[in-house]
C-alpha cells in the first residue's frame, strides 16, 4: 500500500484516480483549492482518503499544505493533476504549484505530473514569462514547462521515478463533454507509474500516452533549458528544488 497525494482531485482526472487508488487499497491524499469546493470529496473521505486544500494560485497556501503534508507524514508517490485551462492562473497552477510541492515535500520517490499534447506548441523561452499570474498566461507554455520540469527532476534526483503523463483530450469539465479521448485511459497510467512495480513503471524521465512512452518537445530533454527554467524557478519563488 502506498501513500499517496493526488492534486486537483476534486473532479476530473483526479477524481477518478483518486477514487481508482481508493478502491486499490491505496491510502490516498486528495486536495481541493478550499473548503467549500472540498465539500464534493466527502464520499472519498468518508471512505478513508485524507484531504488537504489549498489554493494553487497562492504561493503561501501551497508552502502551508506542503508542512501540513509534511508533518502528517511521508509520502510515497505524488499525482501533481491540477491545472487550468486559461486565464491568470495558468501558470501559478500549473507549473508554479508542482514546483514548489516538489521542493518542498519530503519523501516522494515518485513523481508524476500531467502535460498535454498541447505542449508541443509551447515555446522554450522563459524571458518574460508572466510567473504571477497578473495577465493571463498559455496553457501551452505551461505544459511545456512542467513537462521539462519532470525531465530535469528526473536527471537531478537520481534516486525519485519522475515522469510526465498526456492524458489525452478526454471528457472532463476541462475537456469539455465532445472531447474525443479516452476518459478511464486518461488517468489510468498516472496510477500506474505511481504504484506499479512492473519494470516499465520503475522507469524515470518519461513522456507517457496511454501506457506508452513517446518522445515529447525537443526542448524536454535540453539540459541546458532543464537547468535554465530549475534556476528561474527558483529564483521566481525563492526555494531552490
Amino acid at each position: 500500500m502506498s501513500r499517496i497525494l493526488v492534486t486537483g482531485s476534486a473532479d476530473g482526472l483526479g477524481r477518478h484516480a483518486a477514487d481508482a487508488l481508493l478502491s486499490s487499497g491505496h491510502e490516498v491524499v486528495v486536495h481541493a483549492r478550499d473548503r467549500e469546493r472540498a465539500a464534493v470529496l466527502d464520499v472519498l473521505v468518508g471512505r478513508g482518503a485524507r484531504l488537504v486544500t489549498g489554493d494553487f494560485t497562492d504561493r503561501d497556501a501551497v508552502r502551508r499544505m506542503a508542512d501540513e503534508l509534511n508533518e502528517g507524514g511521508p509520502l510515497d508517490a505524488v499525482i501533481h493533476n491540477a491545472g487550468v485551462w486559461s486565464g491568470r492562473a495558468v501558470m501559478p497552477v500549473n507549473i508554479i504549484a508542482p514546483y514548489l510541492l516538489t521542493a518542498l515535500l519530503r519523501g516522494p520517490r515518485r513523481l508524476v505530473y500531467l502535460s498535454s499534447g498541447s505542449h508541443f506548441s509551447g515555446r522554450p523561452a522563459l524571458e518574460g514569462v508572466d510567473w504571477r499570474g497578473d495577465s493571463a498566461g498559455s496553457y501551452s507554455d505551461s505544459k511545456l514547462f512542467v513537462t521539462t520540469l519532470a525531465a530535469a527532476v528526473a536527471r537531478l534526483r537520481p534516486g525519485v521515478l519522475s515522469n510526465a503523463v498526456d492524458p489525452g483530450w478526454v471528457p472532463t469539465k476541462m475537456g469539455g463533454p465532445s472531447a474525443p479521448d479516452d476518459l478511464e485511459l486518461g488517468h489510468r497510467t498516472q496510477e500506474w507509474l505511481a504504484t506499479s512495480d512492473e519494470p516499465e513503471a520503475l522507469t524515470t524521465g518519461g513522456y507517457w500516452y496511454h501506457g506508452r512512452r513517446q518522445e515529447p518537445h525537443g526542448a524536454v530533454h535540453d539540459e541546458a533549458f532543464q537547468d535554465r527554467l530549475v534556476e528561474t524557478l527558483a529564483e521566481e519563488t525563492g526555494t531552490a528544488l
